[in-house]
């Protein structure tokens, strides 16, 4: 099931869909260069979202890993992973976020 984007991702497209094409494409071969598989990209992904304190791609790389056949213990324990290197308080906010977007999809 693929979900459609946030509503403020959707006014990104519309207004600068040759920018949102490129950033598509350089995903796409960032996703292509090595063995990574898709849900262990998202979970890398979780986890770089929650040390940078950004929700949105958070909570969306939270669902996607779970989409990618994640369970939720592993989208807590990425997150978890955060706390010995950016501290507790940035592991506190993406265990939240993370919760808000799995407990509203189930």
């Amino acid at each position: 099931m693929k979900e459609a984007l946030p509503q403020h991702f959707q006014k990104f497209v519309k207004a600068y869909p040759d920018v949102w094409d490129a950033h598509q494409q350089m995903s796409e071969a960032c996703a292509a260069c090595g063995p990574l598989d898709r849900k262990t990209r998202e979970l890398i992904k979780v986890g770089i979202a929650g040390a940078a304190l950004q929700e949105t791609a958070l909570q969306r790389h939270a669902v996607m890993a779970m989409q990618e056949g994640a369970r939720k213990e592993e989208v807590y324990q990425a997150i978890l992973m955060l706390i010995t290197t950016v501290g507790f308080p940035r592991a506190s906010a993406a265990l939240k976020w993370a919760q808000q977007a799995l407990e509203a999809k189930t």
